[in-house]
């Protein structure tokens, strides 16, 4: 004996009764406890694990103060063996030798600096750079000029106070 099709409930069987699905809604309650923890456990790890760059200076090795008795001797330098950067305001003269030279201008691109030191570096045995700030330069450009004696291997420079002849260029 079968049911007749007519009697059978299909829509209660399947649950498919919209009305009795409306009138039972459920409230969903989520905990936020366990997801701030997490949050601030991943940002005391983050914060802990970093490791900040240190900045990073260039060495310059200053020589030991002299007594006041010790005489102070200078080395000798052979006037072919130096190359002397006189730091202007907007411009670097530059020129080898110390007696009548001949003086070269370039700006303060690093490229044209580097280019010059290193293939003087390279014809010279023995390379002297003094460089001479004037008192129209700023400290940006001196700290440009020794990372450029640093980048194209001169090994000996030194920093003077400029010549006459140099402060000449300077008016």
């Amino acid at each position: 004996m079968l049911p007749n099709l007519e009697e059978l409930e299909v829509d209660r069987i399947h649950g498919r009764d919209d009305d009795a699905r409306k009138k039972v809604k459920r409230e969903v309650n989520v905990d936020m406890n366990p997801m701030v923890d997490l949050a601030f456990l991943l940002l005391t790890f983050f914060m802990l694990a970093t490791t900040f760059s240190k900045p990073q200076a260039m060495e310059i090795l200053v020589p030991a103060k002299a007594k006041d008795n010790a005489e102070v001797k200078e080395t000798p330098v052979k006037e072919s063996k130096t190359m002397s950067l006189v730091l202007k305001e907007n411009e670097i003269v530059w020129y080898r030798g110390i007696t009548e030279p001949e003086t070269f201008e370039i700006d303060y691109r690093e490229s044209a600096l580097l280019e010059i030191l290193a293939e003087a570096n390279a014809n010279t045995d023995g390379l002297v750079v003094l460089i001479k700030p004037l008192s129209s330069n700023e400290y940006e450009d001196l700290v440009l000029v020794l990372d450029v004696l640093s980048y194209s291997g001169v090994e000996r420079y030194s920093l003077i106070e400029p010549s006459e002849f140099d402060l000449e260029m300077e008016e």
